[in-house]
């Protein structure tokens, strides 16, 4: 069918460049969008999600959970506060593409340093304006998330057939293990930048009262900034890092990041590494793909969501306190309830889909959410979790363990 319009579309349109068309994107099944580009000239190829968020776009471009995805923002008018050098979340951007309704209008804010057409350039971001997003989430929320390839050429013709064969000769995320790809390459300490405040910008911790081992998946620099918040030395490692490795370090409490692809993939290196931090009886807390991770590590399995979550408003039942927090989310797989040991409580749930967003060990301090607690963007609902996960590094930091 969608091959069909292809042909029709490129018998009537001969050369896109002359109705003023200059990027395209094509999804796998063969329907495309014209429209213009933006940020960086080229072609990429992702899953295409989308993602509700009203604000946030810095944050949510340059979060490494988006590696191999090309994102559809279904707020029309992105790009308005332009771009700043403090509101990063990675310092390598690992999102493929964007896709956005309405071009960008000259930004307007106190802190804008750069365009974001500029900043996409700069950090080599494809992007697409002036399509139907609405037509697009629509479509992905009715059949799920589509591989797709945008395409920017100021100069030359399109070539459709060729990009929809560029589309569906790449894997997908399903199977796919980026932990290891956006993951540091070396170990180091974080600078204990504390989260941004308006009037002081970020100011640095002086107190290091506990010490945090984070397992980087593609950590968000935020969660580090709260760990800050806490008077916490945070030491961030490889995900590969061996237990003897992270045991001389003599950590209170272990974090594992949040990060993109297909849990099971990267489990399969990760989940050994955890069950022996389990088994020494260190806290452990997890996020994202870090929840999924640590699920599987207690016996779980994953699989790929349709849509998945990605934005800053979703309702999240909490089991115990019986209140229900509005949550930033941003993950395409979930746990499987009916695998779930039983020795693991579930905690959160989706108000959405009643989908697991947290569960934690019955018999030691072990606990993970699905969810975005350290925002940016979003709600501040859930900082509570690293309260919690304060109190149990204290505890355990009275006891002997080395």
């Amino acid at each position: 069918m969608y091959l069909k319009q292809i042909a029709q579309n490129i018998n009537s349109n001969k050369n896109l460049k002359k109705i003023d068309h200059n990027a395209i994107l094509v999804l796998q099944n063969g329907k495309f969008f014209k429209g213009l580009g933006l940020g960086y000239e080229g072609t990429a190829t992702g899953e295409v999600c989308f993602n509700t968020s009203i604000t946030g776009y810095q944050e949510i471009i340059s979060d490494p959970s988006y590696a191999g995805q090309i994102i559809n923002f279904t707020f029309p008018h992105v790009g308005n506060v332009g771009t700043n050098k403090e509101d990063h979340e990675s310092d390598k951007i690992w999102t493929r593409g964007i896709i956005i309704n309405t071009e960008i209008t000259n930004p307007s804010n106190y802190r804008s340093l750069k365009h974001l057409d500029q900043w996409l350039r700069k950090n080599k971001i494809v992007g697409i304006t002036g399509i139907d997003t609405r037509n697009l989430t629509n479509l992905i929320r009715d059949k799920g998330a589509p591989k797709g390839t945008i395409s920017f050429l100021k100069k030359g013709k399109i070539n459709i057939r060729k990009i929809l064969n560029k589309t569906n000769k790449w894997s997908g995320l399903k199977n796919l293990d980026l932990a290891k790809v956006v993951t540091t390459k070396r170990s180091y300490v974080w600078k204990d930048f504390k989260t941004w405040k308006k009037e002081e910008g970020f100011v640095k911790n002086q107190k290091k009262s506990l010490h945090v081992i984070a397992i980087d998946y593609g950590i968000k620099k935020n969660i580090l900034r709260y760990f800050s918040n806490f008077n916490c030395k945070v030491t961030i490692i490889p995900c590969g890092t061996s237990v003897g490795e992270i045991t001389k370090l003599k950590p209170d409490g272990i974090f594992l990041s949040n990060g993109p692809g297909d849990p099971a993939a990267t489990g399969k290196y990760a989940i050994p590494i955890i069950k022996e931090l389990i088994k020494n009886n260190l806290p452990v807390f997890g996020i994202c793909l870090g929840h999924q991770i640590l699920a599987l590590a207690l016996g779980a399995k994953t699989k790929k969501m349709s849509l998945g979550h990605r934005g800053a408003n979703h309702p999240v039942k909490n089991l115990i306190a019986g209140n229900v927090e509005i949550t930033s989310q941003n993950h395409g797989f979930e746990v499987v309830r009916k695998s779930l040991p039983k020795n693991v409580q579930i905690t959160h749930q989706s108000l959405f889909d009643n989908s697991i967003e947290g569960i934690k060990l019955k018999n030691k301090p072990v606990f993970s959410v699905q969810y975005h607690p350290e925002s940016n963007p979003g709600p501040q609902d859930s900082v509570y979790l690293f309260k919690e996960f304060i109190k149990c590094m204290k505890k355990n930091a009275k006891k002997k363990r080395y």
